[in-house]
């Protein structure tokens, strides 16, 4: 079975790896010749955990291949993934003129059925664009040619993508008839082996699906930075308090952590198109636009405690920041709290010192040489104010604390994700403050619990 994945950014390359691992025969597509150049020598554009050696395997084998020609690659393919990227208007809304572009590309190009599958996160009604813009060019072309169209949405977790797509929660398909939703099942059996369910409905629900995940998972994210800032008013401990409505199995304990806002390529993008999507059919989306305002006021949360801290006054100061991707496990910096934090420090005059274990590079085309960059953590802290924590990386979790506080100025930890035990950090001889809880006026010592 032979696909054509058009676009090698993070969706269509991850896409376009775990088929051909699977034993698919795989073509990517991209425009950018550089890309597909350095694609065939074996340099990947983005990281990803596991995606480099995949890609590196499977090309050996002569299941995965890369070209800027479409035309020769959806020949004899039975399917063509539209993976293209939909970056965000001025207004919010979806661009598709790069969806739109790829289906006219399909209808320049089969001469034989081929099924048209939307996989970049696109608005409902999408579908029905893309089944225009193909048909319209074949009948430019003068030909019959039959196709159909569905909508597969992605729900991939940047850092664990590859384990996301081989063993996934569920894999959502909307199609319109018999015939593609075959080709559909015969393409994901190999990762429903182990029942893995393939949640098959109409095109339109499906394209909804994908938002409405999205716009949940970023609703409980500033539900709770909104708790979180409550508690540091009213004197309780977020940390407490999540665990007591993580317990409630309507709940559940994912994604109701407190922290310095979400970021990344989809929740951000995603939030704003729903909100857009409603607008457009005159529907006032109250609560996913509290949900931005709240994750907006959220990144610069830590910025405000740093600038109480040091008396309103961050002119010559030299802040330390651990982490800059909006997540661990990827150099993704697309609306990353960390760009909002660096514009505040500089803007109020302090000097900012950065360490990242993947984002320094896309780091550098954000900030240039507004901020100087360290290749090692420790170093990154020689004669700094205080340090504060920006993403969760795994490293970040037990460092050497004898080092931090002799390399420090001053022993000052701004956690913008609760990763350190405040108690053990005073006990450190540490000033530590995080998010949800007042520990400038909190007693050090700790209530003793029989839970963790």
């Amino acid at each position: 079975m032979k696909v054509t994945i058009v676009g090698s950014g993070y969706v269509g390359l991850v896409t376009g790896a775990c088929f051909s691992e699977v034993g698919i025969d795989v073509v990517c597509v991209d425009i950018d010749e550089n890309k597909i150049s350095n694609l065939n020598k074996g340099i990947i554009p983005i990281y990803e955990p596991g995606l480099e050696d995949m890609i590196t395997r499977n090309m050996k084998k002569g299941r995965l291949s890369f070209t800027t020609q479409i035309k020769d690659a959806v020949k004899d393919s039975e399917a063509v993934f539209i993976s293209v990227g939909t970056p965000p208007d001025e207004d919010g809304s979806a661009d598709l003129k790069y969806v739109i572009a790829v289906a006219r590309d399909c209808g320049k190009h089969i001469d034989d059925y081929t099924l048209v599958i939307t996989k970049s996160t696109v608005p409902v009604g999408t579908s029905l664009k893309v089944k225009n813009a193909v048909q319209e060019e074949l009948d430019k072309r003068g030909v019959d040619v039959s196709f159909d169209v569905a909508s597969n949405p992605e729900f991939l977790k940047e850092g664990a993508a590859i384990n996301d797509f081989l063993k996934p929660d569920r894999i959502v398909v909307g199609v319109e008839n018999e015939r593609a939703k075959e080709i559909l099942k015969k393409l994901y059996k190999p990762f429903t082996l182990n029942g893995h369910p393939v949640l098959f409905m109409d095109i339109v629900s499906a394209e909804m699906t994908k938002y409405a995940a999205n716009s949940m998972l970023a609703t409980k994210i500033s539900f709770m930075n909104d708790i979180a800032n409550l508690c540091e008013i009213v004197g309780a401990d977020v940390n407490k308090v999540r665990k007591g409505i993580g317990s409630d199995t309507r709940i559940g304990n994912k994604f109701i952590y407190p922290g310095i806002g979400y970021g990344g390529s989809c929740f951000p993008k995603d939030v704003q198109a729903l909100i857009r999507t409603g607008g457009e059919h005159n529907y006032d989306l109250q609560v996913l636009k509290a949900v931005e305002a709240v994750n907006k006021k959220q990144k610069v949360v830590l910025f405000n405690k740093i600038l109480k801290h040091f008396n309103g006054d961050l002119e010559g100061k030299t802040i330390t920041l651990w982490g800059l991707s909006f997540k661990p496990q990827t150099d993704d910096m697309r609306e990353a709290p960390s760009l909002e934090i660096v514009k505040r420090l500089l803007e109020a005059g302090a000097t900012v010192k950065a360490y990242d274990p993947i984002a320094i590079e896309e780091a550098k085309h954000h900030f240039g040489d507004t901020i100087s960059y360290y290749k090692d953590q420790y170093e990154a802290l020689i004669d700094a104010d205080c340090l504060a924590i920006l993403t969760e990386w795994p490293e970040f979790k037990f460092p050497n604390f004898n080092i931090v506080n002799r390399l420090l100025k001053n022993p000052f930890i701004f956690d913008g994700r609760n990763i350190y035990d405040r108690f053990e950090m005073k006990a450190k001889g540490f000033d530590y403050f995080c998010i949800g809880v007042d520990t400038a006026k909190e007693i050090v010592t700790p209530v003793l619990s029989s839970a963790s």
